[in-house]
């Protein structure tokens, strides 16, 4: 790592403008030990920087970038060396950075490409968002199914260059449809005058362009391929994704969901660098939402007041009985998110898992309930404490932890089966959400057990 290296060196021959020194430096690194370097300087001083290197190693860096520092250095470069970036950079990278900048700014830049580039960038942009066809690169290299083998390999050699990975070469017919593909390792192995079509190799597993990202991320999980073919509704092969491109996306769908099980929008840049405002808004409807839950408690709690009086030491175990059910409630949605993201479990399995919730839901609730028990049953002073009833007082909290912690796994673990059922991001049933839901049925269950339990007694 390059996160402390030379930093101030940097940072000091930009002072002095010692361009030359700075270039022979900067020339020698890899691509991603300078963009490591970019993303720590200021968006000026990464501007000047990109102003004094060759073409080929300011495109090689850029595309390493963040796609936030790319939008900056976009505002800062002249004309001619973005142009010459951007027509040189893999469309599949052009393609995040042109989806992040405004419209019109998109518009303009993919004006000044050129006429190819600027086809392909209107092609990738044309596909819906968060779909196959954004993340795809139509750089990949295709053979045909009559070539013999040391035929393929000298179209190879001739027109792999900008391919985006020739792991993987894929067999096509003259309209482009996609017949299967095989291994560059397998083709090299293969006699020379055997024909590509007689090869057997991997099965052929192809991905429509109209496909979501968190379909994309499961096929490559799945089959575990550097790479994966992307086809049009008549099969014709219209691009390649490869795994960096899957990491990518990993990457931010994990960030998004954990964002949303937090109680908070998904974030568009990273922390340090969302304005405040931006901050505020993101975070400001849950937890508008999330108050004005909160008051159905204080609702619940007024309408029983009336046993509160009569009985105040019921009021010491109301943080401890909903903040079980709430914490129960958001153990079991954290699991399922992950588990319905990860397709451990489909739609189809709710009734498992609604079953396997009970049962979990019931044993931890036993759990909780022995503990509460216990603690006010064996208390030193448990009689001055809790009164002369306190064996009573005990069990009306045990057997409330046990309705609770019961009702908060169930409705947890269901609440994302719910809002994937309609269409909707199961991670949007966030922790705090559950926990809020649950605390006002907890009070129920609460206080129906104390009702049960201290009637003719305490109330």
């Amino acid at each position: 790592m390059l996160s402390q290296l030379l930093k101030p060196d940097y940072e000091e021959l930009i002072r002095a403008k010692d361009w030359n020194t700075l270039r022979e430096l900067l020339v020698e690194l890899d691509p991603p030990d300078l963009a490591e370097i970019l993303e720590l300087l200021s968006p000026q001083d990464s501007a000047l920087m990109f102003r004094i290197l060759p073409r080929a190693e300011a495109t090689d860096a850029f595309e390493h970038l963040s796609v936030e520092l790319q939008a900056a250095l976009v505002e800062t470069l002249a004309d001619k060396q973005l142009v010459d970036i951007l027509d040189e950079m893999a469309p599949d990278d052009r393609t995040r950075l042109l989806e992040e900048l405004p419209a019109e700014v998109t518009r303009r830049l993919v004006h000044t490409l050129s006429p190819p580039q600027r086809q392909i960038a209107n092609q990738l942009l044309g596909y819906p968002e968060r779909s196959a066809g954004r993340s795809m690169t139509p750089e990949y290299v295709a053979i045909r199914p009559d070539m013999t083998v040391a035929e393929a390999l000298t179209y190879i050699r001739e027109h792999a260059r900008k391919s985006e990975t020739i792991n993987v070469v894929y067999i096509t017919d003259a309209r482009a449809k996609l017949l299967g593909e095989v291994r560059l390792a397998t083709l090299v192995l293969a006699a020379p005058t055997a024909r590509v079509d007689s090869i057997e190799d991997a099965q052929l597993v192809a991905i429509p362009a109209t496909a979501l990202r968190e379909d994309v991320v499961a096929a490559f999980e799945k089959y575990d391929r550097v790479a994966l073919p992307v086809t049009d509704g008549a099969g014709h092969l219209v691009g390649i994704i490869t795994v960096d491109d899957v990491l990518d996306v990993q990457a931010e769908e994990a960030t998004e969901d954990i964002q949303k099980l937090g109680g908070t929008e998904a974030l568009d840049a990273p922390y340090l660098d969302t304005s405040f405002g931006t901050m505020v808004k993101k975070r400001a409807g849950w937890l508008a939402v999330l108050l004005v839950g909160e008051m159905l408690t204080a609702t619940a709690m007024t309408h029983y007041e009336h046993e509160i009086e009569r009985a105040v030491v019921l009021a010491l175990f109301v943080p401890l009985i909903i903040s079980s059910g709430g914490n129960s409630g958001s153990q079991a949605t954290s699991l399922i998110i992950r588990a319905l993201a990860l397709r451990e479990v489909e739609l189809a399995d709710w009734w498992r898992v609604f079953v396997r919730e009970l049962r979990s839901g019931l044993a931890l609730g036993l759990i909780l309930g022995v503990i509460g028990f216990m603690r006010i049953q064996f208390w030193p002073t448990a009689a001055t404490t809790y009164g002369p009833y306190y064996t009573r007082v005990a069990l009306t909290v045990a057997g409330s932890l046990i309705g609770v912690v019961l009702f908060g796994s169930v409705v947890g673990s269901m609440l994302p089966f719910a809002l994937r059922r309609v269409k909707l991001d199961p991670a949007t049933a966030s922790a705090p959400f559950v926990a809020t839901l649950v605390d006002v049925t907890g009070l129920v269950i609460y206080f129906s057990v104390a009702n049960f339990f201290l009637k003719g007694f305490l109330l």
